[in-house]
């Protein structure tokens, strides 16, 4: 996920891997951002982008599970992309 303001590009990674929550596995403004975003493009990994979630998610420490209130959006962001994946 990703936000662009005039200031700076913000970015979180998430990992879901079949257990637990998804977690943080990266995150980042400016410089660490394009990177989070670079490296996601050159390995194929779907972006999706919105402000409000980022600021959520900037929040969090690395390794943290996502709190039980984004349970659904995030679900429908990971249920998006395998759908993509699928098709």
């Amino acid at each position: 996920m990703n936000k662009k303001t005039d200031e700076y590009q913000k970015a979180i990674a998430l990992n879901y891997d079949h257990q637990g929550a998804p977690k943080v596995t990266a995150k980042g403004q400016g410089v660490i951002a394009e990177q989070i975003i670079r490296l996601a493009r050159e390995h194929d990994v779907h972006i999706h982008e919105s402000p409000e979630l980022v600021e959520v998610l900037l929040r969090l420490e690395l390794g943290d599970e996502i709190p039980e209130s984004l349970y659904r959006a995030i679900a429908e962001i990971i249920a998006f992309t395998y759908k993509l994946k699928n098709s």
